[in-house]
């Protein structure tokens, strides 16, 4: 009986009919993490919002276990309790800070609801009074009370979310002590466990940073713009400056809402073309100097983050949580970029989101973190 020869070609690669059954199986991998993300958003955003809060506390936990008074050292469950009961008066005084700022915001936006159309169109004068008449009746033509009712509702649910937020923290203190044993467990190997938490701990060092430098960065830019709204006698001066102090942690759109934001309100305010005109450029100069000066700077090449994918970032997690997504947007991005860096499979995209194309190499894991403020020696390559 004869036999047919043995093949000895190289194998055959995937079909083309198995490349689409894997792509239309990544799409709707896809489709079903994007609907979970927006169906269940709330929680998502408490829990990301709780992670960050820990991993901001966690070096601090550290550094106050390791104090000692006289003989004694003090216990790592007396530093998080200490630090769990900072972050609840923390959260639930900011909360109501905001909630109050939120609802002076929308009284007097009530009250200045028959002038604002006005104001408003006065600024397309230029453009002849056809057109500012066109503008101010389309501004007359909006619900603004129905708008406000909405944000009224969204901004009674903060307090919820504080809430959840708490809850979340504590339970991750409380599971704190077990976290490098479940990694052995779950890594099964002890060099494989401590290079994961090599690479978390360069995650959490690195959002630490970024939200400290845009903390004290924010801090100084809402200080500024509220001198200057006092300068200028604006009855919302002390709600401008929280307001944009917070909107500076959202990436280059926030700045420019909050500078728009001032000068619409002295033109409302003062209805004068020069102040308003005046107030614009000096908020920008401010947004300009601490945004595109300062802040680069003291964050160096800490980040390494693309601008094109920080916009990209920015886009997709506003679409899919809102604002407090463009909040998160930068974190999350941080985040997917060290990951990507140590996965070998994962590495393009990793070079894609770094600024230069250098994402971070696995000799860096070995290499000791300095935690300068101002950038000094953060680079650890």
């Amino acid at each position: 009986m004869l036999h047919d020869p043995p093949k000895t070609g190289k194998p055959e690669g995937p079909t083309k009919s198995t490349r689409l059954q894997t792509g239309a199986l990544l799409i709707i991998a896809f489709a079903v993490v994007l609907f979970l993300l927006v169906q269940a958003r709330f929680v998502l955003i408490s829990l990301a919002t709780a992670i960050i809060l820990f991993s901001l506390t966690s070096d601090v936990i550290n550094a106050i276990a390791r104090q000692r008074i006289g003989p004694f050292r003090i216990p790592s469950t007396l530093a998080s309790i200490a630090a769990m009961v900072t972050i609840t008066a923390a959260l639930l005084v900011l909360t109501s800070i905001l909630l109050a700022q939120v609802n002076t915001v929308l009284i007097t936006t009530l009250s200045y609801a028959d002038r604002a159309p006005s104001a408003v169109g006065s600024l397309f004068a230029f453009l002849g009074e056809d057109s500012q008449l066109a503008v101010s009746n389309a501004l007359r033509s909006v619900d603004v009370s129905s708008y406000l009712r909405g944000a009224a509702s969204q901004a009674s649910g903060i307090m919820q979310a504080t809430v959840l937020i708490i809850l979340f923290v504590g339970f991750l203190f409380a599971e704190r002590i077990w976290f490098q044993t479940k990694l052995l467990s779950l890594s099964g190997d002890e060099a494989q466990a401590e290079r994961i938490g090599k690479i978390i701990q360069s995650i959490i060092h690195r959002v630490n940073y970024y939200l400290l430098v845009k903390t004290v960065i924010s801090a100084i830019t809402g200080g500024m713009v509220y001198v200057l709204a006092r300068a200028f006698e604006l009855e919302l001066a002390t709600s401008i400056g929280i307001i944009t102090f917070v909107l500076n942690f959202i990436p280059n759109i926030g700045s420019i809402v909050a500078t728009a934001l001032i000068a619409l309100v002295a033109h409302v305010e003062i209805g004068d073309a020069g102040i308003t005109l005046a107030v614009f450029t000096i908020a920008g100069v401010i947004q300009f100097v601490n945004g595109s000066v300062i802040d680069p700077m003291l964050m160096g090449r800490a980040l390494r983050l693309s601008s094109f994918g920080i916009i990209l970032s920015l886009a997709f997690w506003g679409a899919v949580w809102g604002i407090p997504g463009m909040f998160l947007s930068v974190p999350i991005m941080v985040m997917m970029m060290v990951v990507c860096s140590y996965v070998p499979n994962l590495r393009p995209f990793a070079v894609l989101l770094s600024r230069e194309g250098l994402p971070e190499t696995e000799k860096m894991l070995d290499q000791p973190i300095d935690r300068d403020l101002f950038g000094q020696g953060l680079n650890r390559d």
